[in-house]
């Protein structure tokens, strides 16, 4: 390893994003692509199990970070990044998702009613956590949105335990309401 790589890697994330923000330098963009391509190529592999389409996706997140990025304004960059991954992956999903053409009219009805039914399950739920207590429905709405136990404890004022009790209590909770079981009062 050369001693101007060694030196680069004893700055941080939000350093790097800062030069680069100022500069345009696109020596500082290549760094933070260094440091972050494989990671968003594996995550990127993991929800499309194709090689090639996770390449796209890799490509299509570091363009749109590299567009977006006087947009961030600090933490967790590898969060952040990660984030833009997942909307990619899901906006491909669903483009893929949109062109395939069901022949089986039947089909087509049981995939309609899955639909239908999936939306009713899911607005089910959210009615559900909305009567949960305070932190464990934040908790749980900061997991689903992809933060780390960190990010929610740093956000909610809460220790990295606290929010992981919060989690778990909140979890079980609406496991229970989902059931139709009552919930006992500690």
């Amino acid at each position: 390893m050369t001693s101007s790589r060694q030196s680069l890697l004893l700055i941080t994330d939000e350093e790097v994003v800062h030069r680069f923000q100022d500069t345009r330098d696109p020596q500082w963009f290549a760094e933070l692509f260094a440091r972050y391509r494989k990671k968003i190529y594996f995550a990127c592999r993991a929800f499309h199990n194709d090689g090639i389409a996770a390449e796209d996706a890799t490509q299509e997140t570091f363009l749109r970070a590299y567009e977006k990025i006087h947009q961030f304004s600090g933490g967790d960059f590898g969060g952040w990044l990660m984030r833009i991954a997942k909307n990619i992956c899901i906006d491909a999903w669903r483009r893929r998702m949109q062109t395939e053409v069901l022949d089986d009219s039947e089909t087509q009805c049981v995939a309609v009613t899955s639909g239908y039914e999936l939306r009713l399950s899911a607005e089910h739920v959210l009615r559900q956590m909305k009567s949960l207590p305070a932190e464990q429905r934040q908790c749980l709405e900061m997991k689903i949105e992809g933060y780390s136990y960190e990010e929610t404890a740093t956000r909610m004022g809460l220790t990295v335990e606290a929010v992981k009790s919060h989690l778990q209590n909140g979890r079980r909770r609406l496991w229970l309401r989902m059931a139709g079981t009552p919930i006992r009062s500690k």
